[in-house]
């Protein structure tokens, strides 16, 4: 392995874990309707748990309020209960074959309670990011000591992989003021 394959590597994981903490902070709700929302709440169909998506349409009906039509009759009550036994703290209402899923408005305890969430996913991904910053500077002391570069190198790539790992961490505390932003405003 190169020093540039490690460095790519390196970038390669961090931008994925980048990527993992935009999710999880897309599921963390701010009183506005988004069909993400849904996203991670499993429903049981025939004997598995498979993903909301895969058994209903998910809609937005208004800023408030969303709209899972299920694509069979006998999935409604099984959604709806997915729905309310979720950590979402969601009250589906069934109506026909739509279930109308209204976003309570956020409390203020509420929203610190969310913003508490979100900095932990925020650190959860730092350190993530951080761990790969290790395990990258590991592989390049292995291939100094496998006289594989040399030391300037080894230094040199050290440097980079540190200023890669500092423009990521910089990314992660960027996504988390944009969110705390968004869950402050009513």
């Amino acid at each position: 392995m190169s020093i540039a394959e490690v460095k790519k590597v390196a970038e390669h994981k961090m931008r994925r874990s980048l990527e993992a903490l935009k999710v999880d902070l897309a599921k963390v709700r701010t009183g506005r309707a988004h069909t993400g929302l849904l996203d991670h709440v499993q429903v049981e169909y025939y004997g598995s748990m498979v993903p909301i998506n895969t058994v209903a349409n998910v809609t937005v009906l208004d800023a408030r309020a969303l709209g899972v039509q299920t694509w069979e009759k006998n999935m409604v009550a099984k959604v709806e209960k997915a729905i309310r036994d979720s950590d979402l703290g969601l009250n589906p209402a069934a109506q026909g074959e739509l279930i109308r899923v209204p976003m309570p408005p956020l409390t203020e305890d509420r929203r610190r309670e969310l913003i508490k969430v979100v900095k932990g996913e925020a650190e959860a991904a730092k350190v993530a990011v951080r761990n790969l910053r290790r395990d990258a500077i590991a592989t390049l002391k292995e291939m100094l000591k496998n006289k594989e570069c040399s030391e300037d190198d080894e230094h040199r790539a050290q440097d980079e992989i540190q200023k890669i790992t500092d423009r990521y961490v910089a990314e992660v505390d960027k996504m988390l003021a944009h969110k705390e932003t968004e869950l402050m405003a009513i």
